[in-house]
């Protein structure tokens, strides 16, 4: 039984609240930066564009694998003095942060894939505990201000995480082209300034947040449960999907490959489609990948922006209809990436991607309330991440066959491809999901707090 079903915790101040957050500003600073560069990164090393999505293959697999340990053992922790979640916090932050500062030294392929794996398991053991703490430290009345409070970090993070690499070069001078093999200067700094934030960000968080100590009956009740026991629950909620959360998980599992695939190819190809750039030694492919870095920071901008009005749209036309639409937004954004002349008009293709983004980030868990055993919602959760994980193992493992066989290593292709599949996502959303315009406003709101942390 949890403290906070006996106990109401305290109201925080506005200033309480953003101390609390600020380390998701400096997480998500890191997965942006590393989305936005390491194709660029891998492709400076020597990778073909084929090889692209297996070296990312790191990401999924370790969040597939660390966020369900690392939630289950922060749940079973207590120190008198670090607490509960932010051991995890502090840790996740040290090692991510040298990571960061490595990765732009990588002089071979292996050495960037090792550094990204070792980010990616660090970040996620930074990020998981993230979920919990909102709920661990907010009463019910503010929730929703905590979910409000987040999610502007998460724009802001990823927005000056993105536009660095191109501020580096044009405010700063620094050179965004280098010899095949190295790093360009502008990038390196973007690191080193991602590390700084990460770090520092989330050490703000673990020192200017209290959290509140557990029952002694509830740690004992939580380490009578074996880990063993664990698993079966996860295995028997599996078996007993509902419906509506088997339907949603399909639209999850073709929205999210058009993600990856614009994450993995979208900044290259601006750099070799858009301006005509042939390699990393070429000063018109770094300009153009700089540009696309902007152009990502951009959405990240829009998606902010528009999740304020996002409610009072999914009220006025229902949520099942309201996330088709900015799926099909999304989907235009990145098929017209082809047909840009006018590298500004790049804005324009994000901002539907923008538009998108933030419905992916509430509109399928706000699907799934009402639909959910209240007991079992953070089993169900933990399931519904792996139809986000599993297409992106899925386009790791088998999308170079693509690259090479099919779309002849062509990266607009690639992003337009991605487009098709956020198309199929919507249809899938409109016609197949059935459910009442209102629902448990409450629940919804739990839901949408427990998906904002994974991003």
């Amino acid at each position: 039984m949890s403290l906070k079903t006996i106990f109401e915790n305290p109201k925080l101040t506005l200033a309480q609240i953003i101390n609390m957050s600020v380390g998701f500003f400096g997480i998500q600073f890191g997965w942006d930066l590393q989305r936005a560069n390491m194709g660029r990164i891998y492709e400076n090393l020597g990778a073909n564009p084929d090889q692209v999505p297996l070296l990312f293959l790191a990401a999924p697999l370790t969040g597939l694998l660390v966020q369900p340990i690392i939630g289950y053992l922060s749940d079973r922790t207590w120190h008198p003095k670090w607490g509960r979640r932010r051991p995890y916090f502090m840790i996740g932050a040290i090692v991510s942060s040298i990571a960061l500062i490595f990765m732009p030294h990588s002089s071979v392929l292996w050495m960037a894939a090792g550094l990204l794996w070792i980010l990616d398991v660090f970040g996620n053991i930074a990020m998981e505990p993230f979920r919990a703490f909102v709920t661990d430290k907010l009463p019910d009345s503010q929730v929703n201000r905590g979910f409000i409070m987040q999610s502007m970090m998460i724009g802001l993070g990823g927005s000056i995480a993105s536009a660095l690499p191109w501020l580096m070069n044009n405010v700063f001078h620094l050179q965004n082209t280098a010899t095949q093999g190295n790093i360009p200067e502008n990038v390196k700094f973007s690191f080193y300034i991602g590390a700084f934030f990460f770090f520092a960000a989330v050490l703000w968080t673990v020192f200017t947040t209290k959290e509140y100590p557990p029952r002694e009956e509830e740690l004992k009740e939580q380490s009578d449960k074996g880990f063993s026991n664990g698993l079966k629950e996860i295995f028997s909620a599996l078996r007993n999907m509902p419906k509506r959360m088997q339907i949603v998980s399909l639209v999850q599992f073709f929205t999210w490959p058009g993600l990856f695939l614009m994450w993995f190819y979208y900044t290259t190809a601006v750099a070799v489609n858009v301006f005509g750039g042939k390699d990393a030694a070429d000063p018109v492919y770094a300009h153009g990948a700089d540009f696309g870095s902007l152009t990502l920071a951009y959405y990240s901008v829009i998606t902010f922006l528009f999740a304020l009005v996002l409610p009072k749209i999914a009220d006025a036309l229902g949520r099942k209809t309201t996330h088709a639409l900015c799926l099909l937004c999304g989907a235009i954004g990145l098929i017209s990436v082809a047909w840009v002349h006018d590298k500004n008009m790049l804005y324009l293709c994000m901002t539907g991607v923008g538009i998108a983004w933030a419905s992916i980030l509430s509109m399928p868990y706000a699907m799934l309330s009402g639909s959910l055993p209240k007991d079992k919602i953070g089993i169900y959760m933990g399931i519904f991440n792996f139809f986000i994980v599993l297409p992106e193992i899925i386009a790791s493992l088998g999308f170079g066959w693509l690259m090479r066989n099919v779309l002849n290593n062509d990266r607009l292709l690639a992003v337009q491809l991605g487009g098709g599949l956020m198309i199929l996502a919507a249809v899938i959303c409109y016609l197949f999901i059935r459910e009442p315009k209102k629902t448990d406003e409450t629940l919804a709101s739990e839901l949408a707090i427990e998906e904002n942390r994974s991003v």
